[in-house]
Order: structure tokens, then C-alpha cells, then sequence
């Protein structure tokens, strides 16, 4: 089925197709949602939030972009908001950090190397580039993660964040020397 006539029948309120934009889309929405959040039960709970949204708004859908591009903007949305309260609560202390990583994380992000020493050092490597890369600013987060992570073109970055291609390579420019100098100056102390 075309993507226009599914978008239209979903409008109608018809309900399979919903069932087929979920089963169509969920995986990549989980794994955008998952590498904003670093939590796989926050990253699962936050992808039904973005197909309710979806239901609700799909009104409001005006066939500018893509589907996928809307879906994506609405799925990093919902995680940075996600982020940020977490980062209120953490304030107060109410939750620990989000940088803490549980049984369901290491599953979800488990190696193939069966060296324990590599095991060790592949995620301590993990830990450190994604405490480099939650330190980047929003926009640069989502350009830099959009663009090594979910492999998006820069057209449909643009897309995403609203903006134009010239300011996505500069996004991506400034994320990549930000990361350097972090990553450096990490290396430098501890090493």
C-alpha cells in the first residue's frame, strides 16, 4: 500500500492502518528514541508516546516531508523533553544518573567479541563517546547522532530540524570539534 493512501486511510480513523504505520516504523523510531534516552524502557515507553502523538496529529500532517522525516521530529522531540526532565529530577535528586547504564541497556548494546579485556574496553570506549556526545549542545546532538547513527542524509537532516543544509554541515563541523576537544582533554588527564 502507497504511503499516501495509508496516511489518508489513518486520517479516516482506519485502524489497520495504524497497525501497519507501528509495524512499519517502530523499529527505527525505537532506536532514534533509544540513542536520546540511553535507557531501553524509557527508549520503549517513549516510542508508543510517539505513535499515540501520531494518532492524535495525524491531521496535522501536511505532506511537506517526508512521513519518516515528521515521525523522526517528533520522536527526538518527545526524547530530548524526556532528557530534560530527567535532568530536573536529577537535580533534586530523585532519579540517579542518566549516564548510568542497567541490565536491559547492556543487552540491547551487547558486543560480538568474545575477549573480555576488548568486552571492557569497547565499553568503557562507549561510555566515554556517549558522555562526550550528551554534552553537546541539542541541535548538535541531533545532527551529529541523525547523521553517524541513523546514517540520514544531510537533505533530510535539514528536514528534521527545520533548517538548511549549509546549517546541518555546520552543525556537524562544530558536534565532530567539540567532540575532539572533549575526548582530547579526557585522554590527556587520564592517560
Amino acid at each position: 500500500m502507497e504511503e499516501r493512501e495509508l496516511i489518508q486511510r489513518l486520517r479516516d480513523g482506519d485502524d489497520k492502518a495504524y497497525r501497519l504505520i507501528v509495524d512499519h516504523y517502530q523499529s527505527s523510531i525505537l532506536n532514534c528514541c533509544f540513542r536520546f534516552v540511553r535507557q531501553r524502557e524509557a527508549a520503549e515507553d517513549l516510542t508508543q508516546d510517539v505513535f499515540i502523538e501520531v494518532y492524535r496529529s495525524i491531521h496535522m500532517f501536511r505532506s511537506e516531508s517526508k512521513f519518516s522525516t515528521w515521525l523522526t521530529r517528533i520522536a527526538i522531540t518527545k526524547s530530548l523533553d524526556y532528557v530534560k526532565s530527567l535532568k530536573r529530577k536529577k537535580r533534586f535528586g530523585f532519579l540517579k544518573s542518566i549516564f548510568s547504564t542497567d541490565e536491559s541497556e547492556e543487552r540491547f548494546l551487547s558486543s560480538d567479541i568474545h575477549n573480555p579485556h576488548q568486552i571492557l574496553e569497547n565499553e568503557e570506549r562507549k561510555h566515554l563517546l556517549t558522555w562526550a556526545i550528551e554534552s553537546l549542545p541539542d541541535n548538535q546532538k541531533i545532527a551529529f547522532t541523525l547523521s553517524k547513527y541513523d546514517e540520514r542524509s544531510y537533505k533530510e537532516i535539514a528536514e528534521i530540524l527545520r533548517t538548511s543544509i549549509p546549517a546541518v554541515e555546520s552543525l556537524i563541523v562544530r558536534a565532530k570539534s567539540h567532540l575532539k576537544k572533549k575526548l582530547y582533554t579526557y585522554y590527556k588527564k587520564h592517560l
